[in-house]
């Protein structure tokens, strides 16, 4: 075999193995996309359900500091 086919054999290699490794990182940035996707949808439905009471919650917790005022900004 001469030395420019071995070459071009070599490259061929090269670029194949290049290509087929794109392949596999689309599809995981594809999955991870729908899977942050999915985490997102999860997070609105649990705060669209406890909104109410998270409200509550924190009615309840700034009523029974005293005077029922956040300090002032800045300290």
């Amino acid at each position: 075999m001469s030395q420019v086919a071995a070459y071009f054999f070599t490259l061929y290699a090269l670029v194949s193995d290049r290509f087929e490794d794109r392949k596999d990182r689309g599809a995981t940035a594809v999955e991870y996309g729908l899977m942050v996707g999915l985490i997102a949808v999860a997070i609105i439905l649990v705060v669209t359900a406890l909104g109410g009471q998270l409200q509550t919650l924190f009615q309840n917790v700034t009523a029974a500091i005293p005077n029922g005022t956040p300090p002032p900004a800045g300290g």
